[in-house]
């Protein structure tokens, strides 16, 4: 049967229904804006961000009231850390007092933070959710015990807020339906051509006395896959219609077995296993608590990114997962496991990037040694470098400054490091300060290089956005590129060459807070290798910061990174929270944030305080209703 077949059959007996995140709500207008935070803009910013020229788009004179700027939390949180720490206004401009910084900083965040975190949390709501290609890949394997590797080649999947595992954009085109149709027939194929595998889906088996038990069987069989499938406890209708598709195909002439590949490949195109599905709070409810079957496959696709396993499972049907205890035991148990691996290769590559080490393409004539064993050796280290710490339940301060790292021989000569031999990794000490954290993983080094340069100004970048928690605003229209004719390179060093792209005035404001992030790692080539020389220039690693913080060489960056640990601690929380959750934060889970952020820095900053601090807030574990709020 073709699946243009299949798909007749069965497409009237599943529905699906989108739901939109909301945006956020609006509070009255309030003076205060006008008295106290007009006067500012007015005298050190409205000269450069206003009018139809305005600078990185960002246009302060369009807000004139507590509303608009609550509409607009985002700009307003990076407006306020950029003047406390001096990045705004930038030199060369009139400067504010500390006095007058600080009042305009205090006032954002007085305002942005009007949640009120002692009453009742709004936790949110996430879209229905597809699985994404690596989710369906695993949790065919777990289910079946086929591993289906043509999932990789279904379409790729959307990327939204940094992960490619988001409600909102991981849509259902024509294309993949096909996909998914024809793969539960391959899939289901495997299945029934193997005996081991056809038992893990059909466990229960007929008394050989007793024929007349079969379709009883047959019924708890299809009950058996079609809960793990789904996640959930199967109803008696739904089960009635997978059995009516084994009569079906017989009526039709075909073989029993026939109908039974039948029901097992419609288990696999249904909405409830291609998609995530939770319940909606009943009428007239706002906020609804997860059951225990929703929250084993949240938790289960957090951390492992497949099907909850059968202690999840078990728990869930016995009703005790949502105990607090037990529900931090089986937190440390999958941080312990070896699945945890998932997080590191889908959590980790995104948040780090290293994941587009697939595609980074470093000159061949100016880097000859990178090639695909060097890459695939790259990547291995970011993986096993997170995976320790959330195994082990380090301190969330190792991806700052780890003396420790994990290489095999062709990453160790890539270091230079001695003594490693053979293809398997180990964890090494670092000892002579040019290693140790993820900022010199030379898989980070590489994805925000050029091919046959480095870039300051992306090194820079990734470092306010995945460290800080600070992206800069996109480049300015009129920004340009440095220029890369032979002549002009071999003229100047970068540095001199960036500072000369700075003149631009459009460009300068970001370049300060970018670029001495970046020349701090300028030691580091293209491909992430230690050097003293770009070309015939000496390497100049000093920085200065906008509010005046100068350091030398990555060491020393290491060490102001250090000094920023709560903002490390807020960025990881929100970036993990949107991974665990599937949605991009809104202003209302900033409660949530806080709390974790609190927790991490009286907990010595362990991993597990981060994790379970998300497995057990109310976004991770209640829903609102879709068009209610608290």
């Amino acid at each position: 049967m073709d699946h243009r077949h299949l798909a007749t059959l069965i497409c009237g007996l599943y529905a699906v229904t989108w739901l939109p995140v909301p945006g956020a709500e609006q509070t009255p207008a309030q003076d205060s804006f006008a008295a106290q935070i007009r006067p500012f803009l007015a005298k050190y910013c409205y000269a450069c961000h206003s009018g139809e020229k305005a600078r990185a788009g960002l246009h302060l004179d369009q807000f004139r009231s507590e509303q608009d700027v609550l509409q607009k939390r985002e700009i307003w949180e990076k407006v306020g850390r950029a003047v406390r720490s001096h990045e705004m206004p930038p030199k060369g401009k009139p400067q504010p007092s500390g006095e007058e910084r600080n009042r305009l900083a205090s006032w954002v965040e007085q305002h942005l933070s009007k949640v009120n975190c002692s009453g009742p949390r709004d936790p949110g709501r996430v879209t229905l959710r597809r699985l994404n290609r690596t989710e369906y890949r695993n949790t065919i394997r777990d289910l079946t015990g086929v591993d289906y590797k043509p999932a990789d080649d279904f379409p790729g999947d959307d990327v939204g807020y940094g992960f490619d595992n988001i409600g909102d954009v991981l849509t259902l085109p024509p294309v993949l339906m096909e996909k998914y149709l024809r793969a539960a027939e391959e899939i289901v194929e495997q299945v029934w051509a193997k005996p081991e595998l056809r038992k893990k889906v059909f466990p229960v088996t007929a008394p050989a006395n007793q024929p007349g038990a079969r379709r009883g069987v047959l019924r708890q069989n299809l009950e058996y896959f079609a809960k793990r499938a789904w996640r959930r406890p199967v109803t008696q209708t739904e089960l009635n219609k997978l059995l009516s598709l084994v009569e079906l195909a017989r009526t039709n002439g075909d073989d029993p077995e026939t109908g039974i590949k039948l029901a097992l490949q419609a288990v696999l195109v249904s909405p409830h296993f291609l998609f995530r599905v939770e319940q909606d709070p009943e009428p007239g409810q706002r906020i609804r608590a997860l059951n225990d079957f929703e929250v084993a496959t949240r938790l289960s696709y957090f951390l492992w990114s497949t099907m909850p396993d059968d202690e999840l499972w078990t728990l869930a049907e016995k009703g005790k997962l949502l105990e607090q205890d037990v529900l931090e035991k089986q937190v440390r148990r999958m941080l312990q496991s070896a699945r945890i691996r998932a997080l590191a290769e889908n959590f980790a590559s995104q948040w780090l990037q290293v994941r587009n080490l697939a595609s980074a393409s470093p000159d061949p004539t100016q880097f000859p040694g990178f090639d695909d064993e060097l890459r695939r050796a790259m990547y291995m280290e970011a993986v096993l470098f997170f995976e320790t710490i959330a195994r082990e339940d380090r301190s969330i301060a190792d991806f700052l400054q780890a003396d420790y790292t994990f290489v095999n021989e062709r990453l160790a000569r890539h270091y230079g490091i001695p003594g490693v031999q053979g293809p398997e990794f180990r964890r090494v000490e670092l000892r002579d300060g040019t290693r140790g954290g993820v900022v010199t993983l030379a898989g980070v080094l590489t994805v925000t290089s050029n091919p046959t340069r480095t870039s300051p100004v992306k090194r820079g970048k990734w470092v306010l956005e995945n460290i800080l928690g600070m992206p800069p605003p996109p480049p300015a229209p009129d920004a340009g590129e440095l220029s890369e004719d032979p002549k002009v390179v071999e003229s100047a060093p970068l540095r001199v060459r960036l500072e000369q792209h700075r003149r631009n005035a459009s460009c300068a404001v970001c370049h300060q807070r970018m670029d001495p992030l970046g020349l701090a790692l300028e030691n580091y080539d293209a491909i992430g290798a230690w050097r003293e020389r770009d070309g015939k220039f000496p390497v100049d690693a000093s920085a200065e910061l906008p509010d005046g913080t100068r350091f030398n060489g990555p060491q020393q960056l290491k060490e102001v990174l250090k000094t920023r640990i709560q903002d490390f601690r807020r960025c990881l929380t929100e970036k993990m929270l949107t991974y665990a959750l599937g949605r991009g934060l809104e202003y209302y889970d900033k409660c949530t944030v806080d709390d974790i952020v609190k927790a991490l820095a009286q907990k010595g900053d362990k991993f597990s305080v981060l994790v379970l601090g998300i497995v057990k807030s109310d976004p991770f574990l209640k829903r609102r209703g879709k068009e209610e709020r608290p």
